[in-house]
């Protein structure tokens, strides 16, 4: 679990596939960070629209797939989807995360967590893969470890709204102060 703080914490980003797909994240996260609320919704939504371009048309339909099976409840039939995808891009972060929510969505906590340390080493800033990790933490106790990961997405996404919510809720639990 560790290490697993540590990847999540402490890595520099990896560059998206070209110079300007990550001079436009860079400038998405930028804005996002100054941004006040009315804003932030839209430049959140822009990042995971950019965030979950494979570079691929195959690998989106993936994806899509995988993303769809989930909504689905067809746990295991995600998982086929976002392993195939993870096999075929293994550099593409947004598959590791869908990955990772299926298999938390599957009661599989170990892979989901496996899934979310890929992602963030490949994303650092991937604040919808954090919020998983937290949710994940907070699932199987580490109450203290979730509160962490919650307030590191508030560096990144200061208004993130399940996030608040989240925190209100474990500083009520575990007496963490105000933000």
């Amino acid at each position: 679990m560790a290490f697993l703080m540590a990847v999540t914490f402490s890595l520099p980003l990896s560059l998206p596939v070209s110079a300007e797909e990550a001079g436009r994240l860079d400038a998405l996260y930028a804005q996002l960070k100054q941004a006040e609320a009315a804003d932030a919704r839209r430049i959140a939504s822009e990042i995971q629209l950019e965030q979950s371009k494979s570079g691929s048309a195959a690998m989106d339909l993936l994806l899509k797939r995988g993303r769809d099976a989930m909504e689905a409840g067809e746990h295991e039939l995600a998982i086929e989807h976002l392993t195939a995808l993870t096999d075929h891009a293994p550099d593409f972060a947004d598959g590791w995360h869908a990955r990772a929510i299926a298999y938390a969505r599957a009661g599989l906590y170990g892979p989901a967590l496996a899934d979310i340390e890929r992602a963030l080493a490949l994303n650092p800033r991937h604040f919808d893969a954090i919020a998983s990790l937290g949710a994940l933490l907070e699932e199987v106790g580490h109450e203290q470890l979730a509160h962490d990961a919650y307030t590191q997405i508030l560096a990144i996404h200061p208004y993130f709204e399940d996030v608040t919510t989240a925190l209100d809720r474990l500083d009520a639990e575990i007496g963490g102060s105000d933000i």
